[in-house]
């Protein structure tokens, strides 16, 4: 009797710009393939789930639309495509950004407002641990991060630090403020591809 293996899942990283290397590691070590999005071909891949990973959100939303990748990866998401999204790639999904004169637009999918570099300058990050909800204490890493001053009543409020949300579950969509693929737990890209899994 033959076995047929697992299906890997399938994850586009984008990776325009940012601290994308790190997530692809991190989701390979997990048993998940891995493609980087950089032109509007790399679409053409399959796709169970989308990282949108930290780096410089100005930037990466007017490659977005230089490279001809917004209007695409926009329906993808809107329609249901799982998304993991870290710092600016929060800032990408947000649908309200304070401090944020960029004429690109952002994906405007999550429905929480975000404030840009909240904890200041790269000098100023720092590392912690909090809670999130449903897996316990995690090591959070923040660099130049932004948090969320405000979230709609659907948005599942996953974990706070200071008094301010670091972390969302919106449907299909994380949100996080912080980089969990600068540290060694791996709980919460395990929760995304479970989550892909489901899609």
């Amino acid at each position: 009797m033959s076995t047929c293996a697992a299906k890997k899942p399938q994850i586009g990283v984008l990776a325009l710009q940012g601290a994308f290397i790190e997530h692809e590691d991190m989701l390979k070590r997990l048993g998940a393939d891995c493609h980087e999005i950089r032109e509007r071909a790399d679409l053409d891949a399959p796709m169970d789930g989308l990282v949108l990973p930290g780096g410089e959100s100005t930037t990466q939303k007017k490659l977005l639309a230089d490279l001809g990748l917004y209007d695409e990866l926009h329906r993808r998401i809107a329609a249901g495509l799982p998304v993991l999204a870290t710092c600016a790639g929060l800032i990408l999904l947000a649908k309200d950004a304070t401090q944020d004169a960029c004429p690109y637009p952002g994906f405007a999918t999550l429905p929480v407002r975000v404030r840009r570099n909240a904890y200041g300058r790269q000098l100023g990050s720092f590392v912690t641990t909090h809670a999130l909800k449903g897996l316990g204490p995690i090591p959070m890493t923040f660099i130049r991060a932004p948090y969320i001053e405000k979230a709609a009543p659907d948005v599942d409020v996953l974990a706070t630090v200071d008094d301010h949300i670091v972390a969302v579950k919106y449907h299909h969509q994380i949100g996080l403020a912080f980089h969990p693929e600068l540290g060694k737990d791996t709980r919460i890209h395990e929760a995304f591809l479970k989550m892909t899994a489901k899609n």
